[in-house]
């Protein structure tokens, strides 16, 4: 059995999807599943049992022996929550307890970190060991996925494979359930398919331009083959960026939207808010040595070519991955 944590959500679930493609079907899909428009996710694909968030514990104490792998997806991942009992609960705390358990019942461990741990990037975005304990994250989401890498990479007894992956910016099918937390790309959709232009944020900062403001935008096809990869590969355990390795500017990704709808471009810009604007990343750039350097040779999409795939097979028709 292969267990996804964060089942009916965004990765998790194109993850699984990707899984059932090489027919991996006795997956164990983890989540609160109260969602119902979070569970559309999920319809349709190959799922051995659904096992509750807070059930999952108890349930792999009495089943481990048959547990193959644990993709640990699930997090609360809104970056304006600053609930911090509660994001050091689910997303540090469980983490610990999942990872306590892949060394007692020898289960191999990939888990989602985030590109939020870097902060403003002081340190750059290199996915060295050595400058994570220095890392300052903007939000308390961002530092409850560094508490739990700073805690990884100080332990003396680790799975006998583990990697956290540091996500950037993903888009793609299945994140319609979202909503303010939805990518760029999805945003820019809906706004154009109903006022026919896109507003973006203004610039606040002196050395970037209106919409010049850059992310490394990653498509959720390629980030389900890096875990992929890493099911394979089980060994060069540690924590690795997972971008596409080149920033692009939220005009390119904006423009591409317009071209995938075949609509005229029509793009403004508004002020940033207030209460984000001291915390807002104006640049983001993965740097992808470290993946690359232990055999995983995939090819990425594009920006515009993910624009494309996510615009014409998913958005405009409503389907899933």
């Amino acid at each position: 059995m292969i267990i996804v944590t964060g089942a009916a959500g965004f990765i998790g679930s194109c993850l699984i999807s990707r899984l059932n493609k090489e027919n991996f079907n006795a997956i164990v899909a983890v989540d609160k599943f109260g969602n119902k428009e979070k569970n559309e996710n999920l319809v349709g694909k190959k799922i051995m049992r659904n096992v509750d968030r807070e059930q999952f514990f108890p349930w792999l104490d009495d089943n481990y022996e048959e547990v193959e792998f644990i993709f640990h997806i699930g997090a609360r991942t809104d970056t304006a929550e600053f609930d911090k009992k509660l994001l050091w609960e689910l997303n540090t705390n469980y983490t610990k307890e999942i990872w306590k358990r892949c060394i007692n019942y020898q289960i191999p461990l990939v888990y989602a970190s985030s590109a939020a741990t870097y902060g403003l990037g002081e340190l750059g975005y290199d996915d060295s060991e050595q400058i994570i304990h220095d890392l300052q994250p903007l939000n308390p989401y961002g530092e409850s996925k560094n508490e739990f890498d700073k805690w990884a990479i100080d332990q003396d007894q680790i799975p006998f494979f583990w990697g956290g992956l540091k996500f950037f910016n993903v888009y793609g099918p299945n994140e319609y359930h979202k909503y303010r937390m939805a990518s760029v790309v999805m945003h820019s959709f809906y706004q154009i398919q109903k006022s026919g232009e896109m507003k973006l944020f203004r610039s606040h900062h002196p050395k970037f331009k209106d919409g010049e403001q850059m992310r490394d935008f990653i498509y959720v096809k390629d980030v389900v083959e890096a875990c992929i990869f890493l099911m394979h590969h089980r060994k060069n355990s540690g924590i690795y960026n997972l971008g596409s390795g080149k920033a692009r500017s939220f005009l390119d990704l904006t423009r591409a939207v317009f071209r995938a709808m075949s609509v005229e471009e029509n793009i403004s810009f508004i002020d940033t808010p207030h209460d984000i604007r001291d915390k807002y990343q104006y640049f983001t750039e993965a740097n992808m040595a470290k993946l690359r350097s232990i055999g995983f040779d995939h090819k990425f999409h594009s920006l515009e070519e993910g624009v494309i795939d996510y615009v014409k097979n998913y958005l405009a028709h409503k389907t899933y991955y």
